[in-house]
């Protein structure tokens, strides 16, 4: 079942990301910018946040989540715990929300045209498990230069 293959994705990212989030030596360095380095690991891990809570909560599952995308990239010093704690929460979500999805949901047209052309609910939600993987990848490589 995809829905399954898909939820274990999702949690083993996201959980990928918390191991980064907990491995940072200090919290204010996950906040830290250098040159060619655009995005913190702290606001890389909101963007997740909110992209899958907007995405999967609230355009599937009908959750209410309302996106603030801007303050995804803006606001700083987030703590730790409260990283995990959101981290944790949209973990959760998608768990609920893709299990009651069927075979014949993840067929359907997802309900926003995101790339420009229509696309299945079940592609959109295997592109949106590569595009948590390469955010992981970014914030890996964020600790590994700026952890120091």
């Amino acid at each position: 079942m995809m829905q399954n293959v898909l939820i274990k994705l999702f949690k083993r990212d996201l959980n990928s990301v918390k191991l980064e989030i907990n491995a940072y030596s200090s919290e204010a360095n996950m906040w830290l910018l250098k040159d060619g380095i655009n995005n913190s690991t702290g606001n890389l891990s909101l963007h997740i946040v909110g992209g899958l809570n907007h995405f999967i909560g609230a355009v599937i599952g009908n959750t209410g989540y309302v996106r603030k995308r801007d303050l995804e990239f803006s606001l700083k010093n987030v703590s730790r715990q409260d990283l995990i704690n959101q981290l944790d929460d949209v973990e959760l979500m998608i768990e609920e929300i893709v299990a009651k999805l069927s075979d014949k949901d993840l067929e359907n047209t997802y309900p926003i045209n995101v790339f420009k052309e229509p696309m299945t609910v079940g592609f959109f939600l295997t592109h949106l498990t590569t595009h948590l993987g390469y955010h992981l990848g970014q914030i890996n490589y964020h600790r590994r230069l700026l952890d120091k």
